[in-house]
């Protein structure tokens, strides 16, 4: 009982030394108080497992006390002290939740078999809560495995049944595209309209595959490659990859990286899809001549990675959603409402966390903390899958 947190509760001041001191010696360190005022405040600032509480003691009785435990601090089991004439007391308090009683005098090893009982009585509470908490947790593992296998089913499904007639209707829409380059269609009437129509048809396959493709990145479970990873490098890659897209608006983008060339042990495949959706999100944001900056620190532990441009912000109340699976700030047809959501889930895998800052008028940060020795978190993948599936059955 070397762990066991006991309280003795007494106002006979010599009494309550002497049983401490013979407790001391078994190896049981108890606290005292001197009347139930304290006793209260005692347990206020910190969990007690047993409380041995005098009966009859000036201001509060032992009883109105054992009354408060019991309302207020369930978990604490409470031995009552009584003297030889008040033994209806011990009843009494019995009938209020006290574990048992004992009558003055006490014999110090008849004490230590009732606070070992109350003791083992808690021990053995705690762990069928354990093990009523493990079996819910399976239960609910269960479960989600196979809401699991069924989004994989789904997602595999999806992939076959509209990949399909998209690519035949993509391929129709560039066989019509060549048709209307054809020096005999050159008049056709209203020839800009049908452009313009196979234009979009063209944007609506491409957003439809951006779709499936996530979907099917969200239920597949790969396996992560880890190596160490130059973070420098990396952001030069990712920068390179868009560089075209960013010179169409003519946007510049900076890189503000620490000397040294921090790197880090991740898997580096989704740590650069991470980093294209910021940087893709922070150009589209972006008004033509805007900046956008990339940031690079170190630090012992952690490293910080970041992507700020100068764009038209996100309002104060979308904050709280941009991470939110299907939620998105841009034009109807422009956005997945995937992207953030697909990469917070990933650098939370890797142990890390992602945070935006944004003022309307003023542009936006999104800011990555990594460890600099990444783990896979295997409860945040399947969180993130579940928070999609909830998502996902609540749409229209």
């Amino acid at each position: 009982m070397r762990d066991l947190r006991l309280l003795l509760v007494d106002d006979e001041a010599d009494f309550r030394h002497t049983i401490a001191k013979r407790l001391n010696r078994r190896g049981i360190s108890p606290e005292q108080a001197a009347n139930g005022e304290e006793c209260l405040e005692i347990l206020e600032n910190g969990p007690v497992d047993v409380v041995v509480l005098d009966v009859k003691m000036a201001g509060m009785s032992g009883i109105e006390v054992l009354h408060h435990i019991k309302e207020h601090h369930p978990k604490t089991e409470v031995i009552l002290l009584t003297g030889h004439a008040t033994t209806q007391d011990g009843v009494e308090g019995i009938k209020a939740g006290a574990f048992d009683y004992l009558s003055k005098p006490i014999e110090l090893e008849h004490l230590l078999g009732k606070i070992q009982q109350a003791y083992d009585k808690l021990r053995r509470e705690e762990e069928k809560q354990r093990e009523i908490e493990f079996r819910t947790k399976m239960e609910q593992q269960m479960i989600a495995c196979e809401r699991l296998a069924s989004l994989g089913t789904l997602a595999a499904g999806v992939a076959h049944e509209i990949n399909n007639p998209l690519a035949i209707i993509k391929e129709s829409a560039g066989w019509l595209g060549l048709l209307l380059k054809k020096e005999e269609l050159s008049e056709m009437p209203r020839k800009q309209d049908f452009e313009l129509a196979l234009t979009k048809i063209e944007k609506a396959i491409d957003r439809a595959r951006r779709i499936t493709h996530q979907l099917l990145g969200l239920a597949r479970k790969d396996d992560s490659v880890f190596a160490e990873v130059n973070l420098r490098d990396l952001i030069q890659e990712a920068t390179q990859l868009i560089s075209r897209e960013a010179a169409n608006k003519d946007l510049e983008i900076i890189q503000d990286i620490d000397e040294g060339s921090p790197t880090i042990w991740c898997d580096p495949y989704p740590l650069r899809q991470v980093l294209i959706n910021l940087l893709t999100n922070a150009i589209h944001a972006t008004g033509a001549g805007g900046q956008i900056t990339v940031i690079l620190k170190g630090g012992e532990e952690k490293v910080t990675l970041a992507v700020r441009d100068t764009g038209e912000g996100i309002p104060k109340e979308n904050l709280d959603r941009i991470f939110e699976p299907f939620f998105s700030t841009k034009s109807p047809g422009q956005g997945t409402g995937l992207g953030l959501f697909v990469s917070r889930g990933i650098i939370e895998k890797l142990g890390g966390t992602i945070q935006v800052e944004s003022q309307l008028g003023q542009g936006s940060r999104f800011t990555v903390h990594l460890p600099k020795h990444c783990e896979i978190r295997e409860e945040v993948i399947q969180d993130e899958r579940m928070d999609f599936l909830d998502k996902i059955s609540k749409r229209p």
